[in-house]
């Protein structure tokens, strides 16, 4: 049987299941609701098949300044009260959905695999603010944090950004933005990130139906955040698009094989490492976009949080 005809085939035994009680229990699609109910649901539903969320010494939630005087709400996760290096993390959701409490457990599980602090960031969401207001928030949190870690305890000469989905683009983008600005980055961690402007790359078509992330949430989604297809092309939306990427932060991809983002992610991945920067790219066989934080029912994604903590602690130099 060809997997083109029929991709569910590529699918593991757990991650077919979790599909199949999702559509059993027949839930309004995301796309179908407003945005408001959509973060409703999202928030409902995130936590389900989570791994148990570690206890960390240090959680605290306070705000940051944007660059336009807003207050950037943040969360600070730390395993231990020493000056630790530092992951800011931007949760995923299409830029309109999910924030600090969808990526709760997944913030702390790296923190606590990797003895690392985390700064999960709640940049503003679309349609409320639409391109780039997302960007801008995620590089002046990664800019504050280089610049203000230290009065938190941390060290920030050693910072890596991260980022799921299209946190990942922010990840992805800010790490870019730090190269222009001469901010020296140990990381890129980015789980299924998306990097281009339109959906036109083979996996969009073949993950297009029945694998969680389906065509019309992604068309949603963009239509929420950036309406205008022109400014798509843009490299703070679409990373690929970056005009060069020599001297970028070494990055480590974790990607979903039945994903329709996961083309992009691996062009991506090529482009770095065409311009020399260190990559280190995982295909996750078998699985679908947002399967890091499945853990409770897919066995990949633990093993993609031993795989993102072993590349925090790689380039952060430190020991679990």
């Amino acid at each position: 049987m060809s997997h083109r005809r029929n991709p569910r085939a590529l699918l593991t035994p757990a991650m077919h299941s979790v599909l199949d009680r999702m559509e059993r229990a027949n839930q309004v699609p995301l796309h179908a609701l407003t945005p408001n109910q959509a973060r409703l649901a999202y928030e409902v539903g995130a936590g389900f098949l989570e791994v148990p969320a570690p206890t960390l010494e240090r959680v605290q939630s306070f705000t940051i300044p944007s660059r336009d005087g807003y207050d950037l709400p943040v969360r600070l996760y730390a395993p231990s009260p020493e000056p630790l290096p530092v992951l800011v993390y931007f949760h995923g959701g299409g830029f309109t959905i999910g924030g600090i409490a969808t990526h709760d457990v997944l913030c702390r599980t790296l923190s606590h695999l990797a003895h690392c602090a985390v700064l999960s960031v709640a940049y503003r969401l679309a349609p409320e603010y639409q391109f780039p207001t997302a960007h801008n928030d995620a590089w002046d949190a990664v800019q504050w944090a280089a610049s203000h870690g230290v009065s938190l305890g941390l060290d920030a000469t050693r910072l890596a950004v991260g980022g799921d989905s299209a946190g990942g683009t922010l990840a992805a983008a800010s790490a870019l933005q730090a190269r222009a600005a001469g901010l020296p980055l140990a990381l890129q961690l980015l789980f299924y990130p998306g990097c281009t402007a339109h959906q036109d790359t083979p996996s969009h078509k073949t993950f297009a139906h029945g694998f969680l992330l389906e065509e019309a949430h992604i068309s949603y989604f963009f239509d929420q955040y950036i309406p205008s297809l022109s400014e798509r092309d843009d490299w703070r939306f679409a990373p690929l698009n970056a005009p060069d990427v020599d001297g970028v932060a070494p990055a480590w991809f974790g990607l979903a094989e039945c994903d329709p983002l996961v083309d992009e992610g691996i062009l991506y991945a090529d482009k770095l490492r065409a311009s020399a920067v260190p990559v280190d790219l995982e295909i996750y066989r078998g699985v679908v976009h947002g399967f890091a934080m499945m853990g409770r029912a897919i066995p990949e994604a633990r093993r993609a949080h031993q795989d993102a903590a072993r590349a925090l602690q790689h380039a952060f130099q430190t020991k679990p």
